[in-house]
């Protein structure tokens, strides 16, 4: 088990945040941090995931070599991929059984879910192959994406360094100026979150990690860079305050270059979410000093992140049928949020409870 880091601990700041705000209506959602910010811990997850895969990847002076990065990256896809199979099955099922205790059909429609049990033979092969996702449930099929093309961004970055962001950015670009994103099936639309524009997200987390390239310069201009990033937060917070965003009807095309769009992470957000990483990167320390228990505990999210965010997602749905079933007030939204927050503090702590039981190889 690793100490307490940076990484972590925002990975586990970003997990709490997604479980407040993935229960609609409640309470303690209006204190989190996308209502003062465009763009909100969606961004950070998936930032940090590219973070994260310098893990696997290894540092610069001793990288590890391709074979075992595809192997390891693709078997994380393949947990990935049994992971959302298991939680979509388990919110289908909560939805059945809170339909038929609260006597409301309707519930069978929440989250986009209303295929599964008018259409179940076209709904349950879009599930499958990633294409039909539940509402709240789809951020883990656009990472089982980006774990399968990581060992292209690995051999692009090892081949050629300086070609891995340019590329990505002509992606993003070209996704955002032709409308570009995978289909959605049964039914009409597309993916929630587009991988052809979060790629990018992604590919930046994994290059301000590395040690040289993007990260470095960064490193070395860190604080020129916060002083530039301080009135881009700030203006970003006034937008949402006030409720101001640029017509999209005024807007020259193509638009999502100028208007603010989760789906295609829109330039607008994507500059505003890298000025928030950079001011968040000044505050872990002062955390780090004064509150010790809360970096621990959000730090140990941060380490079992996948069975904390499987939980997280699957207690946000059961928080839905509470409130809808117990007309909803701040003492009900209270209780939601303590149980919650324990609850994952549990999944975390158990899983590393495990971890631990298992015999070490001598």
């Amino acid at each position: 088990m690793r100490d307490p880091n940076a990484v972590d601990f925002w990975r586990g700041f970003a997990l709490v945040t997604i479980f407040i705000n993935h229960v609609p209506g409640l309470f303690f959602e209006r204190f989190t941090h996308r209502n003062i910010s465009i763009s909100d811990s969606a961004d950070l997850f998936v930032f940090l995931a590219g973070w994260g895969l310098r893990y696997a990847v290894g540092r610069s002076d001793s990288e590890t070599p391709i074979k075992h990065v595809v192997l390891r990256v693709f078997g994380r896809a393949v947990t990935l991929y049994a992971a959302q199979m298991v939680i979509v099955v388990i919110a289908i099922a909560i939805l059945g059984a809170s339909a038929r205790f609260l006597q409301n059909p309707l519930i069978l429609e929440w989250i986009n879910a209303a295929a599964v049990f008018y259409n179940p033979i076209d709904a349950h092969l879009g599930l499958a192959i990633l294409t039909y996702q539940l509402g709240y449930f789809d951020i883990l099929p656009l990472y089982v994406v980006l774990m399968l093309v990581a060992p292209l961004m690995v051999l692009i970055h090892r081949k050629s360094p300086n070609w891995l962001l340019p590329i990505s950015i002509l992606i993003y670009l070209a996704a955002l100026i032709f409308r570009l994103n995978f289909p959605a099936w049964p039914g009409r639309g597309q993916w929630f979150f587009n991988p052809l524009c979060w790629q990018l997200v992604f590919v930046l987390g994994f290059t301000m990690a590395r040690d040289h390239g993007p990260g470095q310069y960064v490193r070395k201009h860190l604080a020129l860079i916060r002083f530039v990033a301080l009135p881009i937060v700030f203006a970003g917070a006034l937008m949402v305050w006030f409720q101001w965003s640029p017509d999209p009807t005024k807007m020259p095309s193509p638009r999502l270059l100028f208007i603010a769009s989760k789906t295609y992470v829109s330039p607008i957000r994507l500059i505003q979410f890298l000025a928030l990483v950079v001011l968040f990167s000044a505050a872990y320390p002062l955390i780090e000093r004064n509150l010790g228990f809360l970096v621990r505990f959000l730090a140990m999210l941060g380490r079992n992140s996948l069975n904390v965010f499987c939980v997280g997602s699957l207690l946000s749905l059961v928080a839905q049928v509470a409130r809808i079933s117990a007309n909803a007030n701040i003492a009900i939204d209270t209780v939601i949020l303590i149980v919650g927050i324990a609850l994952l503090g549990f999944t975390a702590w158990i899983s590393e409870w495990r971890d631990r039981l298992e015999p070490r190889p001598r």
